[in-house]
């Protein structure tokens, strides 16, 4: 867990504050859903270059459904989302892949496709039609590998590996197309906590060198640890958000989540710590 101890626990400035500087992702107003099923009711979020943001909610709450608009795999029936100020929808597809990372829920590849040519993908936007493979492509594609810990598996087949070690090739493939911004959808789910140590350690590393992320977590542990700032979603809206210590409490988890727990500051780190008791 020595990383964790990198993050920076006092409170950041909050997001959409004025520095003279556009946040690098935004929502302004966002309504999303599906067919008639309403999911994000007016959603405003800025999210602070350089930070680990990580959306928590319960089940339903449009934790995904706010990820999945941001990255502009759902086009929002309300509103709009801006990356670095320019509107997304507006954005070339392979502008937008220049400059965000998307890796939704259980990504699914075709089969017998190997660690190389997943990573790999992840240099296609930085390609123009006319040019085929080049050096440098090799190179950063090797570095995100060996960065993620997969170089050893990358001529393996994905569907051979563990679900640690195929959700570290993904996150391999975003590294490698290198952009400002990533969003990681429950990158730790059905992961032990070994591995979901591991793949938030990654997502740290990325923060590390200068990228946004925004994540969503299940964990509420974990969120408080590897986050620099909490978003906390219920029915499809933001209820709360600031640095972990000031939204983890027994009160948000009694209004959200509907659960009576104590949490404390570790006393190693002074992170806060959840320990669900029962029902609220």
């Amino acid at each position: 867990m020595a990383d964790t101890a990198r993050l920076d626990t006092g409170a950041p400035a909050a997001p959409g504050a004025v520095t003279g500087e556009l946040p690098p992702l935004r929502a302004v107003g966002v309504h999303a859903g599906y067919g008639d099923r309403a999911v994000l009711q007016g959603v405003d979020l800025a999210v602070t270059a350089g930070r680990i943001t990580t959306v928590v909610g319960p089940n339903g709450c449009g934790k995904s459904t706010l990820l999945r608009t941001l990255g502009r795999l759902l086009t929002p029936t309300g509103g709009h989302v801006e990356l670095g100020g320019d509107r997304v929808a507006g954005l070339r597809p392979r502008e937008l892949a220049r400059r965000l990372s998307i890796l939704p829920q259980s990504p699914v590849a075709p089969d017998g496709m190997t660690v190389r040519d997943l990573v790999e993908r992840g240099r296609h936007p930085h390609r123009p039609w006319y040019r085929q493979w080049s050096p440098e492509d090799v190179r950063i594609a090797k570095e995100a590998m060996e960065s993620t810990g997969v170089a050893d598996l990358a001529d393996r087949a994905l569907d051979e590996l563990s679900g640690g070690q195929r959700q570290r090739a993904w996150i391999a493939m975003t590294v490698a197309q290198q952009t400002d911004v990533v969003l990681l959808d429950e990158p730790t789910t059905h992961l032990d906590l070994a591995h979901a140590v591991d793949v938030l350690d990654l997502v740290v590393r990325l923060r590390a060198e200068g990228r946004t992320v925004v994540t969503v977590l299940h964990d509420l542990g974990l969120a408080a640890r590897y986050s620099d700032w909490v978003v906390v979603m219920k029915d499809g809206r933001v209820r709360a958000e600031g640095p972990p210590a000031d939204v983890l409490d027994a009160t948000m988890l009694a209004d959200v989540f509907g659960l009576d727990a104590h949490v404390f500051p570790d006393p190693y780190d002074a992170l806060p710590t959840v320990v669900p008791t029962g029902h609220a």
